[in-house]
C-alpha cells in the first residue's frame, strides 16, 4: 500500500521527481482562459483577448414597467403590466363588497365568495372549471373583502383566451343552482363556527373594530354573514344585489404577464356586449354612501377554556384594540401614515426574534420591552377610499386590563409628540424594503394593478411611491390635536393631560394619580373605537 502511494505522489510531481527522466505522454496540456500559464501576464480587471462581447438584455426606456390601461366601450377598464415568465396572473377586480349592503341583507358578498367558480353556462360545474384550468396549469382563487371582490386565476400565458373566457363566464353567468346554495350555506355556517372557536383572535377583532368605529354605516357592516341570514340569502337576492353591482363601470380585468393588446382583444370578445344571468337592466339602486366615523365600544365575553391545540389549555387573556380615524389611501397623508404604522410596529412576545433582538420600533420599546406581562401589542392600518382606520391591538392577562389600556392610550398621546430622526429613517426603509420585497410576486403585484385602477384608473409605480416615502419628514411640534368628542361632564372632572413633548390635551375621568382611567372610553371618547375581547 506504502509503493502504491508513493508513486501517485511521484507521479502527481511531474517529471522532474523522476530523477531527469521524462514520460513520453506528448506535450503538457493546458486549458485555454484558466488562470495558470495561457494569459500569465493579464489582470483580472482587463477582458481576455479572442473572447465574444457579451450582449446584455437592454430595456427601451420606462414603458416596459409602465401600467397599460384602456377603456372599452361599456366602461370596463382593461390594465395590464408585462413581466417575464411563462406564467401569468389574469382576474376581475370589482367595485362591490359588504360596505354596499346597507339595503340588502348582511353577507351576500360572504356567499358569493364561496359561490366563486361554481358552475355557469358553459360549465356544468366546478369540477369541469378545474380541469380546464389544468389544461394550462392554472389554480383559481376569489376574495372578498369590505369594498372589493376579486376574482383571479394563475395560468400559462398561452391560455389567455381560455382563461379570460372562463372569468367573464364565471362573474357574469353562474347557475346559482340550489344544491350549489345549499353547500354554500354549509361552508359559511362552517367558517363561522371556526371564527369562534380559533385561538387568534385578529380576524373577529378586525371585524369588531370596524363595527364600533363605523357603527351602522359603509365598511362598519358585517363582512361575515350573520348566522340569522345563512337561510335566508337565495338565487333571488343574489340576483338582486349582482343586478346593480357587477356592471361594466365597476369592474377591472387585470392581468401580469401578458401583452396588452391580446389582453384587450380577450376583453371585448369575452366581455363586451355580453348579457350576465340576472338580466342587462341598468343598475338603479346602487348604494354611494360615504363612511360616517361614529365611534364606540364593543364587548365580546367568550369561555376559551374548552379550546387547545394541545394537552394544556390556552392562556386566559384579555385582548383589545383601539382605533382613531386616519385618511383614505386617496389622501396626502397616506404614506405619512403608512410611515407611522410601521413605526409603531410591535408584534407578539414571543415571535421569532422576540423582543430587545434587532426589534426597534416603538411598540417594542415601549410596551413589550418594559411590561413582561404582555402578549401582544401590534399596530394596523386600515385605509379605503373615504376614511381609514389606524389601531392598535394588545392582549394580556384580564387582572392587567387597566394598565394596558392605559399603556395604549399613552402610545397614542406619543405620536403626536417628538420623532427621533433614526426611527423615522429606519421605519421609511423598512416600508419601501416591504413594498419591493412584496411586489416580488406576480399575484401582488396584478392586485395592486387592479385595486389602484379600480379607485383611481391611473397605476403610481413603486419608484414613485418610494420617492413620497423618502419625502416623508418630521413635522414641526405642535399641540395634539386628536377627533375625540367629549360627554357633558362638570368642569372639576376635567384636567389637562401634558405629553412628553408638551403638547396637551383635555381628557375626563383621571383618576389622583394623573392617569386615564379606562372607564374613560365608556363616557368620554365616544369617536374612539374600543374593542374589549
Amino acid at each position: 500500500m506504502a509503493a502504491v502511494v508513493l508513486a501517485a505522489t511521484r507521479l502527481l510531481r511531474g517529471p522532474g521527481s523522476w530523477g531527469g527522466a521524462r514520460l513520453r505522454f506528448g506535450a503538457p496540456a493546458c486549458r485555454q482562459f484558466s488562470s495558470g500559464g495561457a494569459y500569465p501576464s493579464i489582470p483580472l480587471s482587463s477582458p481576455l483577448p479572442g473572447v465574444p462581447t457579451p450582449v446584455f438584455a437592454t430595456v427601451d426606456g420606462q414603458e416596459k414597467f409602465e401600467t397599460k390601461i384602456t377603456t372599452l366601450d361599456n366602461g370596463l377598464r382593461v390594465a395590464s403590466q408585462n413581466k417575464f415568465g411563462q406564467f401569468c396572473t389574469v382576474g376581475i377586480l370589482i367595485n362591490s363588497g359588504s360596505r354596499y349592503e346597507a339595503k340588502y341583507l348582511s353577507g351576500i358578498a360572504h356567499f358569493l365568495e364561496k359561490l366563486a367558480f361554481s358552475s355557469t353556462d358553459r360549465f356544468g360545474s366546478k369540477d369541469e372549471i378545474l380541469l380546464t384550468l389544468e389544461k394550462h396549469g392554472g389554480i383559481c382563487d376569489c376574495q372578498t373583502s369590505r369594498d372589493t371582490t376579486m376574482y383571479a386565476v394563475s395560468a400559462d400565458s398561452k391560455g389567455l383566451d381560455t382563461v379570460v373566457g372562463l372569468l367573464a363566464d364565471v362573474v357574469l353567468h353562474p347557475r346559482l343552482t340550489d344544491e350549489e346554495l345549499e353547500m354554500t350555506r354549509m361552508a359559511v355556517q362552517f367558517e363561522l363556527e371556526d371564527l369562534n372557536m380559533r385561538p387568534d383572535p385578529e380576524p373577529l377583532l378586525t371585524e369588531m373594530i370596524h363595527e364600533a368605529a363605523y357603527r351602522g354605516n359603509t365598511v362598519g357592516l358585517h363582512r361575515f354573514c350573520p348566522t340569522e341570514n345563512v337561510a335566508k340569502i337565495d338565487r333571488e337576492v343574489l340576483h338582486s344585489y349582482l343586478r346593480n353591482y357587477y356592471t361594466p363601470d365597476r369592474m377591472v380585468l387585470a392581468a401580469v404577464g401578458v401583452e396588452h393588446s391580446l389582453l384587450v382583444e380577450c376583453a371585448r370578445k369575452y366581455l363586451l356586449g355580453t348579457r350576465p344571468a340576472w338580466g342587462s337592466g341598468k343598475a338603479v339602486d346602487v348604494d354611494r354612501s360615504v363612511a360616517q366615523y361614529t365611534g364606540g365600544i364593543v364587548k365580546l365575553e367568550r369561555d376559551m377554556s374548552n379550546v387547545s391545540l394541545g394537552p394544556a389549555p390556552f392562556p386566559e387573556l384579555t385582548h383589545i384594540m383601539i382605533g382613531l380615524e386616519s385618511c383614505s389611501f386617496l389622501e396626502g397623508d397616506f404614506i405619512p401614515f403608512a410611515v407611522l404604522n410601521m413605526m409603531m410596529g410591535g408584534g407578539g412576545s414571543f415571535s421569532a426574534g422576540g423582543p430587545g433582538k434587532g426589534m426597534f420600533t416603538r411598540l417594542y420599546l415601549n410596551v413589550l420591552n418594559r411590561h413582561h406581562w404582555m402578549y401582544n401589542a401590534t399596530s394596523y392600518h386600515h385605509s379605503y377610499e373615504d376614511t381609514g382606520l389606524l389601531c392598535i391591538h394588545a392582549s394580556a392577562d384580564p387582572r392587567q386590563v387597566r394598565e394596558m389600556v392605559e399603556i395604549i392610550t399613552k402610545e397614542f398621546i406619543l405620536m403626536a409628540g417628538t420623532v427621533d430622526e433614526v426611527e423615522l429613517e429606519r421605519a421609511k426603509t423598512q416600508l419601501m424594503s416591504m413594498l419591493m420585497m412584496n411586489l416580488e410576486s406576480r399575484p401582488v403585484i396584478f392586485e395592486d394593478v387592479g385595486r389602484q385602477v379600480l379607485a383611481t384608473c391611473s397605476r403610481k409605480l413603486p419608484q414613485e411611491l418610494c420617492a413620497l416615502i423618502r419625502r416623508t419628514a418630521r413635522a414641526a411640534p405642535r399641540p395634539l390635536v386628536l377627533t375625540w368628542s367629549f360627554c357633558p361632564c362638570s368642569p372639576e372632572t376635567q384636567r389637562l393631560v401634558n405629553s412628553r413633548d408638551g403638547s396637551s390635551f383635555f381628557v375626563n375621568h383621571i383618576n389622583s394619580s394623573g392617569v386615564v382611567h379606562p372607564s374613560a372610553f365608556e363616557s368620554t371618547f365616544k369617536p374612539l373605537a374600543v374593542l374589549v375581547y
